[in-house]
C-alpha cells in the first residue's frame, strides 16, 4: 500500500533525537528565518496556537477575521477561542483560494485580521489580496492585519515573489503531513520587530517550557513513524486506521470532531527534539520542494483521466502539498485506489462554516463551493519519498479506472 502522505526522514532526523540541547529551539528559529529570508521565526507548539497568541500579543479582541471556508478548520477555532469573529470567504473552483470579489464583500469596518491561505500549496495572488486590503484600509481608516497562512504552501511564490513575506505575518505548521516536520510544532514568521516582540513576550510569559517527559513523547512519537510507514508494515497501519480505533489517538486529527478547541498542550512550548528534527528538515526544504513539483508534473503529462475529473490548477510557483482532483464521486474512487495498493486522501473534507460548531457564524449565507469542494476531492500521494516505481504505480491505477469503470 502507498500511504497518501509520508514524511521525508532519514538517518538525519533519528541522529537529532539524540542530539538535542537547551539553545535547540533558538538555532531552529535563527535557521528557519535565514532559510525563509524573514527576519523573525518564532515558534510554537502547533501552527493554531502561534495564530491564536497574535491575537493575544496584538489586544485583538472581538473584531471580525475574515478567512477561507475552506480551510483547515483550527483557523476557526483559534479567531473564536481568542474572542474574535470569523467572517467566511467561499473559495473559487479555479484554484480552491478564497475567492478576490467575495474577500473584497466580506471586509467591513469591522474587520482587523485577513487571513489567505494558500490552499494544496496553490498561491493566491497576494499583490491583488494586499490591494484589496489597502482599499478597505483607507475606506474604514484603520490598520487590517494580513497573516499569510502557509501551513500548505510554505514557500510558494506568487508574482515570482514568496507568499510569506506578502503581509504582516506568516504561519506554518509542522506536523508529520506538511512539507517539513518537527514531529510536531508551528512556526509565526514576520519582519516587523514590534510584532515579533510582542509576541515573543507573551509567549515566554504564557507558554510553559517543554519538560523531560515532553521530549520523550516527542522522540518516541517519531520513533513510531519510522516503522509505520515503512513499505512492509503500512498495508496494515493502513487496515488497522481504516477498520479499527486502535489508532485513533495517534492518527486521527484533533480537530476533526466538530468541537471548537485546542489540544491540552497547547500552550507548551516547542521542546529541543522537536526544534533538532526541524533542524535537520530544513536542510532538505528545496530538495522537497522540487521534488513535489516534479511529481506533480508527471501527474499533469502522465494521468489520462475521465472527462469529468478535474485536475488541479497548473500554477506557476505552486509547492504542491496536495495533488487535488475533483471527481463525481470520491468514496468510490478512494475504494478503486485501495484495492490497487494506493491510498488517496480526502483534504479537506469539510467546509468550516457547514461545521455544526459554526452555525451561529454561518448565519443565512451559503458557501456553495467550499461545501462541494469537502464532497468531492481526492489527493494523490505526492511525497518526496516516493519510488518511481511507486509513481508509476499511482499513474497506473488511476489511468485503469477510465477504462474499468
Amino acid at each position: 500500500m502507498i500511504p497518501r502522505l509520508k514524511p521525508y526522514l532519514a538517518q538525519e532526523e533519528f541522529s537529532a533525537l539524540f542530539h538535542s540541547h537547551s539553545s535547540s529551539v533558538m538555532l531552529f528559529e535563527d535557521q528557519f528565518a535565514e532559510v525563509f529570508s524573514v527576519k523573525h521565526a518564532l515558534t510554537f507548539p502547533y501552527g493554531r496556537s502561534a495564530l491564536w497568541a497574535f491575537f493575544k500579543a496584538m489586544q485583538i479582541q472581538g473584531e471580525d477575521i475574515v478567512q477561507p471556508a475552506y480551510t483547515c478548520s483550527v483557523v476557526a477555532h483559534a479567531t473564536v477561542l481568542s474572542g474574535n469573529n470569523p467572517v467566511f470567504v467561499d473559495n473559487s473552483l479555479s484554484d480552491y483560494n478564497m475567492d478576490y470579489a467575495l474577500l473584497a464583500e466580506a471586509i467591513t469596518a469591522r474587520t482587523r485580521v485577513v487571513i489567505p491561505t494558500h490552499i494544496f500549496g496553490y498561491p493566491m495572488d497576494v499583490v491583488r489580496v494586499n490591494e484589496i486590503v489597502r482599499e478597505a484600509e483607507q475606506c474604514y481608516g484603520h490598520r487590517i492585519y494580513v497573516i499569510q497562512d502557509c501551513a500548505h504552501s510554505f514557500e510558494a511564490e506568487s508574482n515570482e515573489a514568496s507568499v510569506i513575506k506578502a503581509g504582516d505575518g506568516a504561519l506554518f505548521g509542522l506536523g508529520i503531513s506538511k512539507q517539513i516536520t518537527s514531529i510536531f510544532g508551528g512556526v509565526f514568521t514576520t519582519d516587523d520587530d514590534e510584532i515579533a516582540g510582542r509576541m515573543r513576550d507573551w509567549r515566554d510569559r504564557n507558554f510553559k517550557t517543554a519538560d523531560w517527559g515532553r521530549c520523550l513523547d516527542r522522540a518516541l512519537y517519531l520513533l513510531a513513524v519510522y516503522p509505520a510507514f515503512n513499505e512492509t508494515f503500512y498495508g496494515l497501519v493502513y487496515w488497522l486506521q481504516e477498520k479499527t480505533p486502535l489508532l485513533n489517538r495517534l492518527t486521527k486529527a484533533y480537530h476533526l470532531d466538530e468541537k471548537i478547541h485546542f489540544p491540552p498542550d497547547f500552550q507548551i512550548q516547542m521542546s529541543g527534539v522537536e526544534a533538532s528534527v526541524g533542524l535537520a528538515q530544513l536542510s532538505k526544504y528545496s530538495e522537497i520542494k522540487k521534488s513535489r513539483r516534479a511529481i506533480a508534473e508527471r501527474y499533469f503529462n502522465e494521468l489520462s483521466l475521465p472527462a469529468s475529473w478535474i485536475l488541479p490548477p497548473k500554477v506557476n510557483g505552486a509547492t504542491y502539498s496536495h495533488f487535488a482532483i475533483r471527481v463525481p464521486d470520491n468514496k468510490e474512487v478512494m475504494d478503486y485506489a485501495a484495492q490497487k495498493g494506493v491510498q488517496l486522501g480526502q483534504l479537506i473534507e469539510y467546509s468550516v462554516p457547514h461545521l455544526s460548531a459554526y452555525s451561529a457564524y454561518k448565519g443565512n449565507r451559503e458557501f456553495p463551493n467550499s461545501l462541494y469542494c469537502s464532497q468531492h476531492m481526492i489527493n494523490l500521494p505526492i511525497h518526496p519519498g516516493l519510488k518511481q516505481s511507486q509513481i508509476e504505480k499511482i499513474i497506473s491505477a488511476l489511468n485503469a479506472y477510465r477504462v474499468e469503470q
